[in-house]
């Protein structure tokens, strides 16, 4: 009873860790837009959670865990704080620009108002999912 708990509260910070990563990103975008040859980056997201959450799927009974996946290098060396299965991506160009700059404000404004919705509705399903926990344990 107590893991079913913890795992659901496990997913959303997950969830909720690789939103604000994702948002860095793109702040990250749109504080370039104006570098001549900045490539702007991006990540899957679904991609990030499903591996991000396969890796940390509970050892085997007495088996010891060595390194955590949340653990400074144990990702991939694209992003820092170690998300397992994160690999960063290049955005495509919608067109092409004298200086290389691959940045589209556009595109990248969507996308952060995008992020930033999904990140306050993770917020949301956190704070349901304890106040609910709540009521339980005392019995309102």
């Amino acid at each position: 009873m107590l893991d079913r708990l913890t795992s659901t509260l496990d997913f959303q910070g997950q969830a909720l860790q690789l939103r604000a990563e994702r948002q860095r990103l793109i702040a990250s975008n749109i504080a370039n837009a104006d570098t001549p040859g900045y490539i702007a980056r991006d990540m899957d997201f679904a991609k990030t959670l499903r591996a991000t959450t396969a890796s940390s799927a509970l050892p085997a009974a007495g088996a010891m865990a060595t390194r955590h996946a949340g653990h400074i290098g144990a990702g991939s060396p694209g992003l820092g704080g170690g998300r397992a299965g994160a690999e960063l991506l290049y955005a495509t160009p919608a067109q092409t620009n004298l200086d290389r700059n691959t940045v589209d404000m556009d595109r990248e404004r969507a996308a952060f108002a995008d992020n930033a919705v999904k990140y306050e509705a993770t917020l949301r399903f956190i704070n349901g999912n304890v106040r609910t926990s709540l009521s339980a344990i005392t019995g309102q």
